[in-house]
């Protein structure tokens, strides 16, 4: 098929790797324009962007899809799909209604639960059972369309975002590749009205642990958020990123140090696995503990 790729961040690069793979023909790319980054603040390409420049595809970046002179050249491209992930901005009518068989996106979740932004995180922080990727007619509505494929995955309890993430991202990039193979013979299902649920973005506000709150939610809070934004806490009055954990079967005082890195909670205590201090590289546990000394409490 003709297709346009529509994405952003590294989640959506092995998606446009398959369709290559694949043999569609990528008409182009669009992405979010480059961002400052890094300590001197200079642009950097997208992950999407760099992908798709390494494999000599037109990228484009425009600000908005708004303008009418970008629904033109979008529409000139007389695409059969538009294949979207994560991209970040919303698409207006016309460019939903651009491509002679619509968009599709593929959501990292099983819709209509984690509708929105977030919804890897969001998993893991409600300490959901499973998750995985729906792919999606897109309408003009949040994450409202109608699914043609669904595909499950049980969320490991040890599992952070980041290794969920890599394997939805592999998920998907095979699911799309599979549902446009598939496209003349599916019926695309309407989301259920009952069980939505809308995954926000994670605002850096909710990353500070509180050892008050019963175990399981402080394991789920440093796994959902780990790599990024990073759950913290302070130690002897500096900050470390919490990037590992789970529930240890012990009590005490919340925020004392049962040992090592193993914190009483509210209910139960929690064993951190992997942490990170300010301006150090992360580290595991058996690292990180050579030559540092905890106080009796957090």
């Amino acid at each position: 098929m003709r297709l346009v790729f529509m994405g952003t961040p590294e989640f959506s690069v092995a998606a446009l790797d398959a369709l290559v793979d694949a043999g569609h023909e990528i008409c182009a790319v669009y992405s979010q324009p480059p961002r400052p980054a890094g300590r001197g603040k200079k642009l950097r390409a997208s992950p999407v962007q760099a992908r798709a420049e390494a494999l000599g595809l037109d990228v484009r970046h425009p600000v908005s899809l708004k303008s009418p002179d970008v629904q033109a050249e979008f529409a000139a491209l007389e695409a059969d799909i538009a294949v979207v992930v994560a991209y970040g901005l919303l698409l207006p009518q016309a460019v939903l209604d651009a491509p002679a068989r619509g968009c599709l996106n593929i959501h990292a979740s099983l819709l209509p639960r984690w509708r929105g932004a977030a919804p890897i995180h969001r998993a893991i922080m409600a300490r959901d059972a499973e998750t995985g990727v729906c792919i999606m007619q897109m309408e003009a509505g949040l994450d409202t369309g109608p699914v043609l494929t669904r595909r499950v995955l049980e969320i490991g309890t040890r599992e952070t975002t980041g290794e969920l993430h890599d394997r939805l991202a592999a998920l998907g990039a095979a699911q799309i590749v599979e549902t446009l193979a598939q496209l003349d013979g599916l019926t695309p299902e309407p989301q259920a009205e009952d069980g939505v649920t809308y995954a926000a973005k994670i605002d850096k506000a909710e990353a500070r642990v509180d050892w008050s709150r019963p175990a399981v939610e402080v394991d789920a809070l440093i796994r959902g958020l780990s790599p990024f934004p990073g759950a913290w806490t302070r130690v002897n009055g500096e900050r470390f990123k919490l990037l590992g954990s789970y529930v240890v079967d012990e009590d005490g005082l919340h925020g004392a140090v049962l040992g090592g890195f193993r914190i009483a909670c509210g209910s139960g205590a929690v064993q951190v696995t992997r942490a990170q201090r300010e301006g150090k590289k992360p580290m595991d546990m058996g690292e990180f503990l050579k030559g540092f000394g905890f106080p009796k409490r957090i």
